[in-house]
């Protein structure tokens, strides 16, 4: 008889860019499945029965954890109290629980109640439990340096969901990145040689999912899809392809660096292949400041210039930007607050720095006696919480990101900000959605919502500027408006009184290196349409 193996993803609590208000406008559940996990699963032996339970999509059953022979569970560190919640009900029930993911690899020595932590690449780590599992001889930690060779890395599971509760679905193409970022672990996970999936093995798993019968957004969760351009352009070669013979089923975004925008063949080939968004990390409109934190791909070409020529080419840009670098001028909130509305980015993921373990910058900070210790980075962008001494007094710099996010998020100054890109897209340019029931009824949610709002005559006032315009972009016009119902609600919800004086830390023994088992960093991010990609770690 079959073992049963109960793969369960925690609960993500609402944050700022979780999206969760507008889901409400939808059937949806969740903004995006959880990738890793399902990945995960494909690499389990024949010889199990599995059953994923997604606890923001369904609610857990105990019968089912009674049920099962092994618990898996993969978690961000923002998950952590539903994953605390999760690992105690197993033990009431004595069950073995096998855990991964961002948290457990970044704290895995102060978890209780874990049995096993399967840790670093799954390919690699994943195949050792099992062995030692079925021959009685289980060990605590099984950890691994080792890179996966991801051309041998099997599609998910998508049998193992209801597709029909996500806004978003989700494919890997590449790990790594080369660039060198003094904040960024990326390169410390991943490795600065930038390694892909096979075009055929990319379009394979294109066809997996297009047989589900899912039509809509499709996330491509690469931490740099253009990390090896001469990869990426044979890739959406054949991604133009496949979407031109299945009638463009997927409207596609991913993340990027800026230095795309020099490459008009790259670029051309994204409009091409059904790109619509791409989401940016531009951090800060100060040149010094990139140049410290060795993010120089940013200062080869104007940075608002190379913004305007990517939004030109009918494809809206969504930018990352930080706040807390030693080299942050007086003036830097109101560098940001002008960078963001000049660039005409809706959604700008606005955060504090984090001195994430096994970082460049995390080991200058330790060098420099400047890191808090046990305190961890929680992944919530709005979390005052900071784990190292900033050189801008702290006050001043909680107020400062105060003001930032909540001007942007001004209902003025977003939909500015939409209107302003929608005139900057191409005057013939065609955005394609799919005409289903779920995007009928979120349209007309909208409007009664929205339009009845307090910020309705901004709404209205933009929906009707987008269709005097280009009416063949007014999806776009509808979900950005949509996407900003949450934005708004939430500014206006967690930036109000004193929270982000009064908000509590939350500490976990030591700050420690924090990677993934899982093969997807996917595990650790959010869908930057449904949820910040990483920011919630």
């Amino acid at each position: 008889m079959k073992k049963t193996i109960l793969m369960i993803y925690p609960k993500i609590p609402v944050t700022f860019w979780s999206n969760d208000y507008a889901l409400k406008f939808t059937d949806k559940k969740s903004g995006m499945p959880p990738l890793g996990l399902l990945t995960v699963a494909a690499m389990i032996p024949d010889n199990y029965e599995l059953k994923v339970v997604d606890v923001n999509t369904t609610e857990l059953n105990i019968k089912e954890l009674e049920e099962a022979d092994l618990v898996f569970i993969s978690a961000m560190i923002i998950q952590i109290d539903s994953f605390e919640e999760v690992v105690k009900l197993c033990n009431q029930l004595n069950k073995l629980v096998v855990a991964g993911g961002a948290y457990p690899m970044g704290c895995y020595e102060d978890i209780k109640g874990v049995d096993c932590f399967v840790l670093n690449e799954a390919e690699i780590t994943l195949p050792l439990f099992f062995r030692d599992y079925e021959n009685g001889n289980l060990k605590k930690i099984y950890m691994s340096d080792e890179k996966a060779d991801i051309t041998k890395t099997p599609p998910p599971r998508w049998d193992l969901i209801d597709i029909n509760l996500y806004a978003s679905m989700a494919l890997q193409y590449s790990r790594g990145c080369p660039f060198n970022c003094e904040f960024c672990d990326i390169i410390e996970m991943y490795g600065r040689r930038v390694r892909t999936k096979t075009p055929g093995q990319f379009l394979g798993e294109l066809n997996g999912l297009y047989e589900t019968g899912f039509k809509g957004p499709l996330f491509i969760v690469d931490d740099n899809f253009v990390g090896n351009m001469k990869k990426t352009k044979a890739v959406l070669e054949a991604i133009v392809q496949w979407q031109i013979e299945h009638d463009y089923p997927f409207h596609l975004y991913t993340e990027a660096t800026i230095d795309l925008a020099q490459r008009d063949d790259i670029l051309n080939l994204l409009v091409q292949a059904g790109f619509i968004h791409l989401f940016i990390g531009i951090e800060s409109p100060d040149v010094n400041t990139l140049k410290k934190a060795q993010k120089t791909q940013n200062i080869r070409a104007d940075m608002l210039e190379s913004v305007k020529k990517i939004q030109r080419r009918g494809i809206n840009v969504m930018a990352g930007f930080i706040l807390g670098f030693d080299t942050d001028p007086e003036d830097i909130f109101d560098m940001q607050i002008d960078f963001i509305q000049k660039a005409a980015i809706p959604v700008a993921m606005v955060g504090l720095l984090g001195a994430l373990p096994n970082t460049q910058l995390y080991r200058r900070l330790e060098k420099e006696n400047r890191l808090i210790r046990d305190t961890i980075v929680t992944g919530n962008n709005v979390d005052p919480t900071l784990n190292f001494i900033p050189i801008m007094p702290k006050e001043k710099l909680l107020e400062g990101f105060k003001r930032v996010v909540t001007e942007i998020y001004k209902p003025e100054n977003y939909f500015q900000r939409c209107t302003d890109l929608i005139r900057r897209m191409p005057d013939k340019h065609k955005i394609k959605m799919h005409r289903n029931k779920s995007n009928r009824s979120a349209f007309f949610m909208s409007l009664w919502k929205q339009s009845t709002s307090g910020y309705g005559r901004h709404y209205l006032c933009f929906l009707y500027k987008t269709l005097c315009h280009n009416w063949r972009i007014f999806p776009l016009a509808v979900l950005l408006a949509i996407q900003g119902h949450h934005y708004i609600t939430v500014a206006k919800e967690i930036f109000k009184g004193d929270y982000l004086k009064d908000k509590k830390q939350r500490t976990i023994g030591k700050t420690r290196k924090i990677t993934t088992d899982d093969p997807l960093r996917a595990t650790r991010k959010r869908d930057p349409l449904c949820g910040c990609p990483a920011a919630e770690r």
